[in-house]
This record gives structure tokens, C-alpha cells and sequence, in this order.
């Protein structure tokens, strides 16, 4: 059986994330056990967009709620379109709701005893 590598683990944990939520990537790299990760955590979200995959990227900002990967989408302004689209309220790059609707995995993801 293949072992997943990180990028596939936060991939995975990315797909979690239900439209209108977002998480931080630091949050994700303490799911995974790594938490001073999180700047690996932006690196499997940019090589999330050149596998052509469909994880929605968009969905993980910095921890302040800043739009800090927005240059990986090729489109400027598509990671802002994204999010507001889903009913966040972007101002100057960060978003204005980010605590009502912050997704955090260790919280959603626990197992349930």
C-alpha cells in the first residue's frame, strides 16, 4: 500500500473543507502533526494548481485571514472572486468575517469516541 506523501495529506485535508469555510495553514499543519509546517502547507496548495487537481485552494488564507497565496492563482483577483462567491466579505486582501467562518481540522476532523 503507497504511503501518502505530505502534499497528498494536506490535499486531503483541504477537500474537507466545506464551502463558505476557510482555515489557515497553519491550522492544517497542526492537524497533520507538523505544526511548524505551515509554510509547506503553502507550498502543496501552489502544487495543488500545477497537478490540476481540484482542491479548493482558496479556502486556506494565513492566519490573520489574509489572501497571502492570491498570486498562485493565476488571476489576480480569482482567489477573492472564490471566497466571496461563497460568502465571505474581502477587504484590501483579508477577510473581514474570517473568525464566524474559520474551519479548524482539529476540531472538525477529531474522531468521535
Amino acid at each position: 500500500m503507497k504511503e501518502h506523501s505530505f502534499f497528498e495529506s494536506v490535499w486531503e485535508v483541504v477537500a474537507k473543507i466545506p464551502f463558505g469555510k476557510v482555515t489557515s495553514y497553519g491550522a492544517i499543519a497542526r492537524y497533520l502533526s507538523t505544526p511548524k509546517a505551515a509554510r509547506m502547507v503553502g507550498w502543496a496548495m501552489n502544487a495543488s494548481h500545477a497537478a490540476k487537481l481540484d482542491i479548493p485552494a482558496h479556502r486556506v488564507v494565513n492566519r490573520l485571514g489574509m489572501l497571502s497565496g492570491k498570486q498562485h492563482f493565476g488571476q489576480i483577483d480569482l482567489m477573492e472572486d472564490l471566497l466571496k462567491s461563497e460568502g465571505l466579505i474581502i477587504k484590501e486582501d483579508k477577510i473581514v468575517n474570517f473568525e464566524e467562518n474559520y474551519w479548524d481540522p482539529l476540531i472538525e476532523l477529531r474522531v468521535k469516541s
